[in-house]
């Protein structure tokens, strides 16, 4: 043996047995592209066969949405954020020089105002910029729920609204939310036309009371609540229907498997 390496004197190199060319030739030059066919660039998240393929790799998408994830402090949640900070400053504001004085009610009003519009934007802005995140999953049906329920406490605390009809809305706001719970093991109850009617209608009805009305807005503004006060009513008793058919559903659909499984 000379202990000449075998590729310099014109023997097979080590990757001859499976046909490629290493990136420096039998004659020492390098090869002009720089690179081999095995070791050719491969795209991110992508691994390669056996003869050179290129296959995605398993965790390659969930590694990327994990990249992708949106932060925290985006608009939609700080959004939310904001209408979380809005109810002690409503409540201030409601509850000032004993809660009858016009000029206080009105800076109650537009912070309400303020809060229930917040509410139209942050949950269409973390859809469609895909703003999605755990927080804001919790935080938003937290912070409706805390600026109306707030608002109906104020109002029948201060003799305006009848306690009944606070009652009512939170009664089903807080039955629902833990009726989404219990069944969210089977799937996810999603919001209907009647609900984002019914929160509009509740939105426009308590906007009304806190503010000092009197004749024939006063008037109306006891309609508005009733037609609140059904829509409240009926979209539970929806909701309720929906969560059942759900639970059934998913019962049949976790037994038809248990059922293949054993088979």
């Amino acid at each position: 043996m000379t202990g000449v390496p075998a590729s310099a004197a014109g023997g097979p190199s080590p990757a001859g047995a499976t046909g490629k060319v290493s990136a420096v030739g039998t004659t020492g030059k390098a090869n002009p592209t720089g690179a081999s066919k095995a070791g050719a660039a491969r795209p991110a998240g992508a691994d390669q066969g056996a003869e050179g393929d290129v296959r995605p790799v398993r965790g390659g998408k969930i590694a990327a949405a994990a990249v992708n994830q949106a932060s925290v402090w985006n608009i939609a949640n700080l959004l939310t954020m904001l209408r979380l900070f809005l109810v002690p400053a409503f409540v201030m504001l409601m509850l000032a020089d004993g809660g009858y004085d016009p000029a206080w009610r009105s800076f109650a009003w537009a912070a309400f105002a303020i809060a229930m519009i917040t509410d139209l934007f942050d949950g269409h802005l973390a859809r469609a910029y895909d703003l999605v995140t755990d927080f804001g999953k919790i935080a938003d049906p937290i912070a409706d729920k805390a600026i109306m329920g707030a608002a109906l406490i104020c109002l029948s605390a201060l003799g305006d609204l009848p306690w009944w009809v606070t009652g009512v809305i939170l009664g089903r706001e807080l039955g629902i939310t833990l009726l989404r719970f219990i069944v969210i093991r089977y799937g996810v109850i999603p919001a209907s036309r009647g609900g984002k009617l019914k929160t509009l209608t509740q939105g426009v009805a308590v906007g009304m009371y806190i503010l000092a009305l009197t004749g024939w807005l006063a008037t109306l503004r006891w309609w508005v609540m009733a037609a609140a006060v059904v829509l409240t009513v009926v979209t539970g008793l929806d909701y309720v229907r929906q969560a059942i058919v759900l639970r059934r559903q998913g019962i049949a659909e976790r037994r038809a498997a248990l059922e293949e499984t054993e088979a």
